[in-house]
């Protein structure tokens, strides 16, 4: 994804404030930091573009779905509804929090759908941890429906989503929380990093406490601060802050860039037979950090990544053989594998995780094909990169 591609003279600026004051911290220390606030103004910058009323910044995006979730009051026992299609990240999340992950079926959103909620609901499911695949957002109306439905809260994981919204409001801001990457790979990055955001008040309250070891950030001295709950340590500091805030304000131009490169390769690839599209019910809210279509079956899926791979054709993701994307190469998972007890473990799976029956899920994946969208392709370039993906395609279709 884009950020890492246009790395420059604003990151180094914002960094070079930093080194020069010497405090990394992001609390404190007011006499040395010179004014100088990089995660507070970094938090603001997210507001000011996702329209979130409150934003706080993490050491990374993991540790962003770990503060939704204890924010909100899931925890030890809680029945959350995942997708079988994510980086593996949120489903150790939950597993950590002492949660028991729920795995439903996606669709062509390549999210998680409402029917596939509907049908992995039962009396102990609290939550739905819905994450917005590939930088767009899967069918929120839907999918509130069900949760209002059955009285569920909605987080959303929008890692690859930064930018992207749903009929005109900000993913991460339909259900309680939203959570967010920075990390080196993400739309924009800092390296290492995460935000949360949200429209409530306590539940923001809840994360910042969460975040710092309890901390309430009340008064001028730290280390006598009030502490109302437990916490544990996920801030970022300034240095990472420093990079997501310059990386922020690029943005709208990244957003830009990537919205008129993928309809460049689209509306190509629409003049060839047998491909379908990513189904999305707000185009136009899509960040456009990949092109998702699909070939007609998992057998030319197959044939059609070895032919770009021999042609040389690079930016392509195979999700379906990917170690830490689909749940079909998640052993580790299946067989909860971890060095200490878990929750799940004196508590009992609610589902097989070894004999999971996810036909549509199965059926979606195996016949995805992602192309990676750069912001920085000049137009020759662009215009050659899909002339050689459209000789492949048509090799094998």
């Amino acid at each position: 994804m884009p950020g890492m591609e246009v790395y420059g003279a604003e990151e180094r600026k914002e960094v070079m404030d930093v080194l020069e004051t010497g405090v990394l911290f992001r609390y404190g220390h007011e006499h040395l930091r010179k004014g100088m606030w990089k995660a507070a103004e970094f938090e603001e910058e997210v507001c000011k573009q996702t329209g979130a009323n409150y934003a706080h910044a993490v050491s990374s995006g993991t540790a962003a779905v770990t503060s939704i979730m204890a924010a909100t009051g899931i925890g030890h026992g809680d029945e959350v509804i995942v997708p079988p299609y994510t980086f593996v990240a949120p489903i150790e999340a939950v597993f950590l929090a002492g949660a028991l992950p729920v795995f439903a079926e996606i669709d062509e959103t390549i999210c998680l759908s409402p029917e596939g909620i509907e049908a992995a609901i039962t009396p102990n499911t609290k939550a739905v941890l819905l994450i917005h695949m590939c930088g767009a957002a899967a069918d929120l109306d839907g999918i509130l429906e069900v949760c209002k439905k059955h009285n569920l809260v909605l987080l959303e994981d929008c890692g690859q989503a930064m930018g992207a919204s749903y009929k005109g409001k900000s993913v991460g801001l339909h259900g309680a929380a939203g959570a967010f990457s920075f990390d080196y790979f993400k739309i924009t990055t800092c390296g290492e990093g995460g935000m949360t955001i949200t429209n409530k008040e306590e539940i923001y309250k809840n994360i910042d406490q969460v975040a710092d070891h309890g901390h309430t950030h009340e008064g001028n001295n730290r280390g006598m601060e009030d502490h109302y709950i437990m916490g544990s340590n996920f801030r970022i500091g300034e240095i990472n802050a420093a990079i997501g805030l310059a990386q922020m304000r690029k943005l709208p131009w990244i957003l830009e860039q990537n919205r008129k490169n993928k309809k460049y390769i689209k509306d190509r690839l629409k003049k060839i037979g047998g491909l379908t599209f990513r189904k999305m019910d707000d185009e136009l809210g899509d960040s456009a950090t990949f092109l998702n279509f699909f070939v007609p079956t998992k057998e030319k899926a197959t044939e059609l990544f070895a032919q770009l791979a021999e042609d040389g054709v690079g930016g392509v993701a195979n999700w379906y053989t990917n170690m830490y994307h689909f749940i079909n190469q998640w052993d580790h998972i299946k067989e909860i594998k971890f060095p200490s007890k878990l929750a799940i473990n004196d508590l009992g799976a609610p589902q097989d995780y070894k004999n999971l029956s996810l036909p549509k899920s199965e059926d979606v994946i195996s016949r995805l094909v992602s192309i990676g969208i750069s912001c920085t392709w000049k137009e020759d370039e662009l215009a050659a990169y899909t002339d050689k993906v459209i000789t492949s395609i048509k090799k094998v279709l």
